[in-house]
């Protein structure tokens, strides 16, 4: 017997309906970076899934190391199953730090970061070295991608190690914030990562879909 709620199947014979949504996270696709100018997701492509099958996708970065020193990593946007990047985003960006010797602490907006319907790299990190441990690790959600409603909504949250140098406490933990929309009611099918400097020179990106 099935169980049925305002049209919506919801058991059939014991079972959930393959359309009940149930928060179930789905690994897609890893991407392993080495020296890479981008690491690029695309419907259709390399057996990734950009498309209706997930209500939200989530990115999972691992200890992305950046060939060159002070380097932010970022992403784009296509419609063209990465025929083109570079959709207009609006984002914020603001960030919070603490110093290793605990003799400092950092919390703020970091204007310069934001992306006013911008086409071109939108931010997710601040400065990432490139010494030998330094690295960012983190997470991107992005939202309902293939609407042809709404604007595509996404969050993201990364630490990173950051040398501020001479006359300042040197090391530091850097949490960054980033929350935006790409401006689009098409669908998005490809998305890329990149620095906005050099190559990724290490690093792996997981990309999951969750129902």
């Amino acid at each position: 017997m099935g169980v049925i709620s305002n049209g919506t199947t919801l058991l059939d014979a014991g079972a959930l309906d393959s359309g009940v949504t149930t928060g179930t996270m789905t690994l897609i696709k890893t991407l392993t970076a080495s020296s890479s100018a981008t690491l690029s997701f695309v419907d259709g492509a390399s057996s990734v899934v950009l498309d209706n099958t997930y209500k939200e996708y989530v990115f999972k970065f691992i200890n992305i190391h950046p060939a060159t020193n002070n380097a932010d990593l970022g992403l784009l946007a296509s419609i063209d199953t990465g025929s083109n990047y570079g959709v207009a985003t609006t984002s914020s960006f603001f960030e919070s730090g603490h110093s290793e010797n605990d003799s400092t602490t950092k919390l703020g907006y970091i204007t310069p970061f934001d992306a006013t319907q911008s086409t071109g790299l939108i931010k997710m990190t601040g400065s990432v070295d490139d010494d030998n441990d330094s690295s960012t690790s983190g997470t991107l959600h992005l939202f309902d991608p293939s609407s042809t409603t709404f604007v595509k909504h996404f969050t993201s949250s990364f630490n990173r190690r950051y040398d501020y140098g001479s006359g300042t406490p040197p090391q530091w933990t850097m949490n960054s914030f980033v929350g935006g929309y790409v401006n689009t009611t098409s669908a998005i099918d490809a998305i890329q990562f990149k620095m906005d400097s050099g190559n990724i020179d290490s690093g792996i990106i997981k990309m999951y879909g969750i129902k």
